[in-house]
């Protein structure tokens, strides 16, 4: 599996209070019992983020966690930070609330594919767009799995489930392509069974400082069990897994003698990515990724490689990381510049006062 860049400055976190006690992955497990359903992905990234999280050296009670509703939902349970079981597709909202108040937070969203593009659709595609600092992290199985296996917005189509017996008619949502859209200032996607990636995606997700969304292919056992199949099967992943690199050449398949894979990612005329593969003669037209372009056009492209819900190519990696002015940091900056103006008021002596209005 690839490897991704660590910048070095923990920006995600400057202002959060920090700790000199040594954290281990049991601090942050809680005593509540895990309950999803035997393989269910949700453990294996569950058991990432709690061996992650000491890693940031931050004070438990500054870090949060707030879902919404689904399997993955029930993540703040199983964490012993303070956290927030919400609205159903409202968890970027109360988030948003959450790093805008609170400057010395950590936050954290936890969203499903279900309860992040269905009903909470809008609230996701304002968060990034505003850029506010938090990390998202959404669990994508393609299907609706608390509710007993409905499809849901990235479902394939032609899917057949409980509630499209004669399959999906639905075109499915490519959650990268949607953030990349809204100008997310940073989008990955990551596997929930390569511990390693997930790991390090998780740990450049928190050194951003704005809104960071983290797409997680996640495995759901007993409603729709391999639908990762085809980057997780040994005989095929090779040529489906598309490893990102910044500043590498996109190439993937299986090794040469030169170390690199066989295949590689090209770019048309007008725009578009293509898979063909590497010679002599085309190697130096290979797409170079460019994961600091402030235009996401280039990141986007290789989003559309894995299109329509088909499984047949995966790009896995960061797609964009770029620095902008995060919405919550503007609105404390017009705050601070108003008191300064206005000087500090006595909030008191305004609820002891009178009346400021008359209703006539």
């Amino acid at each position: 599996m690839t490897t991704v860049d660590l910048p070095l400055p923990v920006l995600g976190t400057a202002g959060v209070p920090t700790t000199d006690q040594p954290q281990t992955g049991k601090d942050f497990s809680s005593d509540q019992e895990v309950r999803w359903c035997p393989g269910c992905g949700d453990y294996a990234v569950l058991k990432a983020v709690q061996g992650f999280l000491p890693s940031l050296g931050l004070r438990r009670e500054n870090i949060t966690f707030v879902s919404g509703i689904g399997c993955s939902s029930r993540f703040p349970y199983y964490l012993d930070t303070y956290g927030m079981h919400s609205i159903h597709g409202r968890a970027p909202a109360i988030a948003t609330g959450l790093a805008t108040t609170r400057e010395d937070l950590s936050v954290w969203v936890v969203t499903g594919d279900g309860d992040a593009l269905s009903i909470g659709g809008n609230h996701l595609i304002h968060a990034m767009r505003r850029n506010v600092n938090m990390t998202i992290l959404l669990f994508n199985n393609r299907i609706y799995g608390l509710t007993k296996g409905q499809y849901s917005p990235t479902s394939e189509s032609g899917k057949v489930t409980k509630s499209t017996p004669m399959g999906s008619v639905d075109h499915p949502f490519n959650p990268v392509s949607l953030a990349l859209g809204a100008e997310a200032s940073f989008v990955a996607r990551t596997i929930d069974s390569d511990r390693k990636h997930l790991t390090e995606v998780l740990a450049a997700a928190a050194a951003h400082r704005g809104t960071s969304l983290v797409e997680i292919y996640q495995n759901c056992p007993i409603f729709n069990d391999g639908a990762f199949d085809a980057i997780k099967d040994r005989d095929t992943k090779a040529e489906t897994i598309v490893p990102l690199r910044h500043g590498e050449p996109v190439r993937f398949g299986a090794t040469l003698d030169d170390g690199l894979g066989h295949l590689g990612v090209f770019r048309h005329p007008s725009g578009e990515v293509f898979v063909e593969e590497v010679s002599h003669a085309n190697a130096a037209d290979l797409v170079v990724h460019d994961a600091h372009a402030d235009d996401p056009t280039g990141a986007f492209a290789l989003s559309r490689l894995t299109s329509g819900g088909v499984m047949d190519r995966a790009p896995i990696g960061i797609f964009r990381q770029v620095q902008r002015a995060t919405y919550d940091d503007l609105a404390r900056q017009q705050v601070d510049t108003d008191r300064q103006a206005r000087g500090d008021g006595d909030l008191q002596g305004l609820i002891d006062g009178k009346d400021t209005w008359t209703v006539e």
